[in-house]
């Protein structure tokens, strides 16, 4: 994804990265969806990665266990279906309990789209940490519907009321995964060209089986401008820009990625005419806001909020949000898209939730999922 870097920078790079890492109108009643499951990385984690950083300043205002200073875009999510936060799975006491009844996050931070044995094959490891895959969250489901007595292993099978009753009405939100594994192989033999087929034949896995569980809509984020993080602009050479000025190899990469991922979206729909799967364009999201920042109340594109005071861009390896080396956050979060220079602030993640949610960059759009329910 970024190349030209010593092998010792990437490495301490990608450890910050996997350790701290990982559409309707506001008016919709909540009668629409009864529940949502969210699956992904840090980007859409709730809560299955434990943390005591100094993340959720601004709207929970305290320690969130969400990687920003406060909501992601699966909470706006939420809110706009009149929803409660999501419980992450990890958290629930018992999955027959009223914390699950509105759905579950099955998200983890540092996740990644290929299964972790590939890497370590490919003799590719970071010390002191396992990174859970999208096929893991795929079987936490699995095990959550079996706690309701349905699945293969129990005498209830899906077709069954109950068990209908489960995914019939909920929507599906497959958030962004597969960025940490590009940024896995930096500096491995490994070539991007088989991360990506891999990493999206494993997601289009997983789709199938919800999709075979019952599924009946399902929203899939493609990847952000990962060119664009601060890490990104830290490790990349200066000459490795786009017409934004984010990193063009970086950006390219998750460009590409997301066309081959909308090309199995569509071989899906068409493998399964009575369902709807939409695609969130993440990455056309974050071009746009980008090409207006000032139109959108941001001033600082590159920096973080919280990390380092090191020019220009506030990252560098040991000195990560919340750490003894890291300077004071910054006081002014809304004005910043970089959040620690891995993730994005809750300003940043509004905007992209608006423009998923309510400005055409979901196709379908959830409007015309909420009207395919009533076909």
């Amino acid at each position: 994804m970024i190349t030209m870097v010593s092998k010792t920078s990437i490495i301490t790079f990608i450890n910050i990265f996997f350790i701290f890492t990982t559409c309707s109108s506001s008016s919709t009643p909540s009668t629409h969806f009864s529940k949502i499951y969210a699956f992904g990385d840090s980007y859409t984690d709730t809560g299955n990665t434990k943390s005591n950083l100094p993340y959720g300043m601004t709207f929970f205002h305290k320690p969130s266990n969400r990687l920003s200073d406060g909501r992601l875009v699966i909470d706006f999510v939420t809110e706009t279906l009149h929803l409660p936060y999501l419980t992450s799975y990890l958290n629930l006491n018992n999955h027959n309990n009223t914390s699950s009844s509105h759905g579950v996050n099955f998200a983890v931070s540092g996740a990644t789209a290929i299964d972790h044995e590939f890497y370590v094959t490919n003799n590719i490891t970071l010390a002191g940490f396992i990174p859970q895959s999208i096929s893991n969250q795929l079987v936490w489901f699995n095990k959550f519907l079996e706690s309701h007595g349905c699945g293969v292993k129990k005498n209830r099978k899906m077709s069954s009321g109950q068990c209908r009753a489960l995914v019939d009405d909920a929507l599906f939100w497959v958030g962004e995964i597969g960025a940490n594994d590009y940024a896995y192989i930096l500096g491995s033999s490994v070539s991007p060209a088989l991360v990506q087929d891999l990493a999206v034949k494993s997601v289009t896995g997983v789709l199938q089986g919800l999709l075979k569980k019952g599924a009946k809509y399902i929203v899939v984020q493609g990847l952000p401008m990962i060119g664009c993080l601060s890490m990104a602009m830290t490790i990349a050479p200066t000459n490795d820009r786009d017409d934004l000025g984010c990193v063009a190899s970086a950006n390219k990469q998750s460009y590409t990625h997301n066309l081959l991922l909308q090309s199995k979206i569509q071989d899906l729909r068409k493998q399964y005419p009575g369902t709807v799967i939409s695609y969130a364009d993440h990455w056309n999201a974050y071009r746009t806001i980008m090409k207006n920042q000032a139109g959108y109340g941001f001033k600082e594109p590159f920096k973080a909020c919280c990390g380092s005071s090191t020019a220009p861009y506030n990252f560098e390896p040991f000195a990560f949000c919340g750490s003894q080396m890291s300077s004071q956050p910054c006081a002014n979060p809304t004005q910043f898209m970089n959040w620690d220079g891995v993730h994005l602030t809750e300003s940043m993640y509004k905007v992209v939730a608006d423009l998923l949610l309510h400005q055409g960059y979901c196709d379908p759009s959830i409007p015309t999922i909420l009207g395919s329910k009533h076909m």
